[in-house]
């Protein structure tokens, strides 16, 4: 496919003079995409705080360097702004990074993995929505560079922007088409169940076949969704028996009290 990348103006946010400028032209704005990024972490458990908060328009990104300008309440504002829409991928994530900063009510944050199901879109990936909706793709090699450096690199400005802008042309060109029936969203999302089960059962089948182990029959998806159901029975049961003797049991423990008086 070939390479989609963002190629209007890029205004790099890093001192606080710089905001108000900023803030004011995202005020005249009725849709604007965002995306944030963070200090990537190799370490299991450990968590940077976000960085870098990336708005674009179709003609302009701002990226708000949040380790030089800190979170401002102005730019707060525009997330609380419901006259503004904001639209974003796995939003809640970068909505809840920004308010560890400075806190704020959300308004009008559109999650767009919270759309694409409607239109037949099974991938929940920035990079394959894109690819879906406009047949070109766009590049992650920025995506673990180190966010917190003292200059961002031209690649890292373009990358940055490209996300944001991305997220606001995939929610423009979704409005733009009718959502599916909702059982034919239900039909694809079963397929692709199907396909992830046999996937997974195949690479099951592929690791006992190297141990010498035959592997065992296939249940369908129908079979496992009744053998499922039929646990959920089984430990529902058995709650409701758990709950009857420790009644029980108390029942006796209070007539026993009642008779030693």
């Amino acid at each position: 496919m070939p390479l989609a990348a963002f190629e209007g103006e890029v205004i790099v946010v890093d001192k606080p003079e710089m905001v108000t400028d900023a803030v004011n032209y995202l005020r005249s704005q009725r849709v604007i995409g965002v995306d944030t990024e963070a200090r990537p972490s190799f370490q299991r458990g450990t968590h940077y705080p976000t960085a870098l908060v990336q708005i674009a328009t179709h003609e302009r990104c701002y990226l708000f360097r949040l380790t030089h300008v800190g979170m401002p309440q102005e730019l707060a504002d525009i997330f609380a702004n419901p006259n503004i829409c904001k639209v974003g991928l796995a939003f809640r994530d970068d909505i809840n990074g920004l308010r560890r900063r400075r806190n704020f009510t959300p308004a009008n944050c559109v999650d767009i993995q919270s759309m694409v199901a409607q239109y037949g879109i099974l991938d929940l990936g920035l990079q394959k929505i894109f690819a879906i909706c406009f047949g070109k793709k766009i590049s992650k090699t920025q995506q673990l560079t180190n966010w917190e450096n003292n200059h961002l690199t031209p690649e890292q400005a373009r990358y940055a922007s490209t996300d944001a802008w991305a997220t606001l042309l995939i929610y423009e060109d979704l409005l733009e088409h009718e959502p599916l029936p909702i059982k034919e969203v239900q039909a694809l999302m079963r397929e692709d169940k199907e396909r992830m089960i046999e996937h997974q059962q195949q690479i099951q089948d592929q690791r006992l076949i190297e141990q010498g182990i035959e592997p065992p029959p296939h249940m369908s998806l129908e079979e496992r969704e009744a053998h499922q159901a039929a646990k959920r029975r089984e430990a529902r049961k058995r709650k409701r028996h758990r709950q009857a003797e420790r009644k029980k049991q108390a029942a006796n423990s209070e007539k026993k009290s009642i008779n030693q008086q």
